[in-house]
């Protein structure tokens, strides 16, 4: 692994663009309470209520939404790297292919396993929606942004 490959700025972005998609996709009068429900939780309920704390408990739940986004994006950023190299160079087009084989080859199938036997293949749906759609974006700006 060369992390010398890694544009930190395009990891930047695409933590914001995550972030970006993630709130639009999951807003209040797109899919949210469609998913809500999809994965079993009353209407009542608000997001972070049963975390200790409240709004402490949601400040963590961001803290690690960043987190597990930068590194998923170090992640894609040596694949976008990796197998751009073996296609002819790295570019927009590359690493948005990347990104969809990431999500299709990995992201997918292993969260479909854990919905099926949750019986929410519905919110399973609406979450591939939105990681499709990331990790295409993401996979575009590490590849353009190099």
């Amino acid at each position: 692994m060369d992390f010398s490959t890694v544009n930190w700025l395009a990891v930047v972005a695409s933590v914001v663009a995550s972030m970006v998609i993630g709130g639009v996709w999951f807003g209040p009068k797109t899919f949210f309470p469609i998913w809500w429900k999809a994965i079993g939780k009353p209407e009542h309920q608000a997001p972070g209520a049963e975390n200790a704390g409240g709004g402490a408990g949601m400040a963590m739940v961001w803290v690690l939404l960043v987190v597990a986004s930068t590194v998923q994006i170090v992640a894609m950023a040596l694949m976008v790297h990796a197998l751009g190299s073996l296609t002819g160079g790295v570019t927009l087009v590359s690493g948005a292919l990347t990104g969809f084989l990431m999500w299709l080859g990995f992201v997918a199938p292993a969260s479909l396993t854990n919905k099926l036997f949750a019986d929410q293949l519905k919110a399973w749906v609406i979450e591939m929606g939105s990681h499709l759609i990331t990790y295409v974006v993401i996979g575009a700006i590490l590849g353009a942004w190099r």
